[in-house]
């Protein structure tokens, strides 16, 4: 419903969503699990057959986006481990792969995949949640945030923002779930009664991947951060964005993220 405008880039592609459960041979309703629990059974092997996802984690669950024309290729790639269920009519039926078979082309192998830049600002980070007949109370800060908030300015000459502190702020609404992402300093502006966050209260760390705007044609980005922290046994927060990747780690242990990334992009070399 949105007029067109030359304000507005709309990628070309169309994506489906997919979400895992706990234990892939069960039917859906389980427990959902989190991008690093995913990263070697669903991300890693999307990756080698050249499949290009986005990552969107909510506080509830995560939603791995792929491209529609891509569809064939997810399903062969994914049967043999999981069993994949479509939503028809609001119920979930089984997929096989001959529903998709027609016209799949075995993907060649993926060439060794890009290692991205990553970079952490300083910047503390808060993932929160509302509850959905509270939100009006907070409609009016939220619009102000979203749209009326500056944002560090952006230096034209080397392309990129001063990454000591970065301004992000994602909202989702999903299936009536809402998922906030915010810096320390602007959940002070909210009323704190209303936001809800985990028992402990937690505060993330950031790393942002890529130098410059990604695309969406190329695979293996979400997997380069996905797949060290998963054999680290660290939890993640991942949101794909238009132009870079992110990845939220507890507060605590940016340090050893950091640490593994670097050690990646050196034996890389």
């Amino acid at each position: 419903e949105l007029p067109p405008s030359e304000f507005m880039q709309v990628a070309d592609s169309t994506w489906l969503v997919l979400s895992v459960v706990s234990n892939g041979r069960e039917p859906p309703g389980c427990q959902a699990t989190g991008v690093t629990k995913i990263a070697r059974s669903v991300i890693a092997p999307l990756a080698e057959h050249h499949v290009s996802v986005l990552m969107l984690s909510t506080y509830q669950t995560d939603f791995i986006l792929v491209r529609e024309r891509d569809l064939p290729v997810v399903i062969h790639t994914l049967a043999g481990e999981f069993d994949i269920y479509k939503e028809e009519g609001g119920e979930c039926v089984p997929v096989t792969c001959d529903d998709v078979s027609n016209g799949f082309l075995k993907a060649k192998p993926a060439a060794s995949p890009t290692l991205h830049p990553v970079q952490s600002p300083q910047t503390r980070f808060c993932v929160l949640t509302v509850a959905p007949d509270t939100l009006p109370a907070i409609a009016t800060m939220l619009i102000d945030v979203l749209f009326y908030s500056h944002s560090p300015p952006w230096d034209a000459a080397t392309g990129s923002q001063d990454l000591d502190s970065i301004t992000f702020f994602s909202f989702s609404l999903i299936e009536g779930y809402i998922s906030i992402v915010m810096d320390a300093e602007t959940q002070k502006r909210f009323p704190s009664d209303l936001l809800l966050t985990s028992s402990t209260g937690e505060l993330w760390r950031m790393v942002r991947i890529g130098g410059q705007p990604l695309g969406f044609d190329e695979c293996g980005i979400v997997a380069q951060i996905a797949e060290p922290l998963a054999a680290a046994d660290i939890s993640a927060y991942y949101i794909s964005t238009f132009n870079f990747d992110h990845a939220l780690v507890p507060e605590e242990g940016i340090a050893e993220v950091i640490q593994l990334l670097q050690q990646r992009q050196e034996s890389s070399r």
